[in-house]
């Protein structure tokens, strides 16, 4: 397993690792205590923290070269954004930076395919594709480029660990996206894009790219659900096709519920799934997305068998996503680790 560490100086670092274990708590990073360490278990790695005299060690281990960049990115940044004071960070382990990340790969647009008024399935191809094709890791960064740029510029790795960005004007904009179906004997991905009045980069690209249109994609990242007697899936079209992705792995005798919410019956596709897992679709009939709270009272009234252990799994707008958070963990007592609630968007962001 490749292994990458630093010591940094600091005036103070046990100051500087609470700001930072606190902040990384925050978005659901789950922390353990190991003697005078403290280790963050990132999905496909770890980050362990340990504070010296006079310097703060971190010492990332993952799965390989592309998760170890990404998460040695993660610490770097946010170690340098809450220091106040200089820092010189240097990695062992990793040697030069590479002129792009491992897990880094440019797509290219084939083909376009409407599944409802609002949700359009793209579908690219790319170069070694096989780490992406992960049942646990179901989500990816991609890179949209500014517009009427003739050549792509794409981050790439620092010397400090931190992502190295091109110049303002030619910067991409990142987003995440599923992967709804990868074919590696093809060399070909699908994603599907919610389309919205007031288009974000990845709505706006979804509407206008031509065949041939690049992006830049890393990953995967983001999880999947954990083994359950019993499954709640929710969220709204955002979710969609991650929610369709993980009905399609579930084992034939699953059971569950899963509550969706899209615009009207036109927004509705049909969902392989278990018979044992009840599909609910919660319509808004002209309300705005994230504006009403049909998604939040059905998944709160919603119950599981008695003896069942449940897991939970569901991505919607960001207060939601917090309401839901506090509802299962202070009203039901189910532990972090039976869910998974992630604010996939903001209405503030509008």
């Amino acid at each position: 397993m490749p292994v990458t560490e630093t010591d940094i100086a600091l005036a103070d670092p046990a100051t500087l690792a609470a700001r930072l274990i606190e902040h990384m708590v925050e978005h659901e990073v789950v922390f353990e205590t190991r003697g005078v360490s403290t280790v963050a278990d990132l999905g496909r790695g770890t980050g362990t923290l340990t504070v010296l005299a006079r310097a703060l060690n971190v010492r990332v281990e993952a799965e390989d070269a592309g998760d170890l960049e990404m998460i040695r990115a993660v610490f770097a940044q946010h170690i340098v954004e809450f220091a106040e004071e200089p820092l010189e960070i240097r990695w062992t382990g990793l040697g030069e930076s590479p002129d792009a990340f491992a897990n880094f790969r440019e797509i290219r647009l084939i083909s376009a395919e409407d599944l409802t008024p609002h949700l359009r399935r793209l579908r690219f191809s790319g170069p070694d594709l096989a780490r992406f094709a992960s049942d646990e890791d179901l989500h990816v960064r991609l890179y949209f480029p500014p517009a009427g740029l003739a050549e792509p510029e794409w981050p790439r790795p620092g010397p400090d660990g931190r992502t190295l960005w091109p110049a303002d004007e030619r910067k991409p904009t990142p987003r995440y996206y599923t992967i709804r179906r990868i074919d590696l004997a093809a060399g070909t991905l699908d994603i599907d894009f919610v389309l919205h009045a007031d288009a974000g980069p990845g709505s706006a690209f979804a509407e206008t790219a031509q065949p041939g249109a690049r992006l830049g994609m890393v990953g995967p990242l983001g999880r999947t659900v954990r083994s359950a007697s019993w499954h709640l899936l929710a969220g709204c079209e955002t979710a969609l096709p991650a929610i369709a992705r993980i009905l399609e792995g579930m084992a034939p005798d699953a059971r569950g519920e899963v509550f969706l919410e899209v615009a009207g019956p036109e927004e509705e596709i049909p969902l392989a799934k278990p018979a044992g897992v009840a599909l609910r679709w919660l319509h808004r009939d002209g309300a705005l997305a994230g504006s009403q709270e049909r998604l939040l009272d059905a998944i709160t009234a919603a119950s599981w068998p008695e003896g069942a252990e449940p897991f939970i799994w569901i991505g919607c707008e960001f207060q939601i996503a917090k309401a839901l958070r506090r509802h299962f963990e202070k009203e039901r007592g189910l532990p972090k680790e039976r869910q998974l609630i992630v604010g996939y968007w903001s209405v503030d962001d509008d």
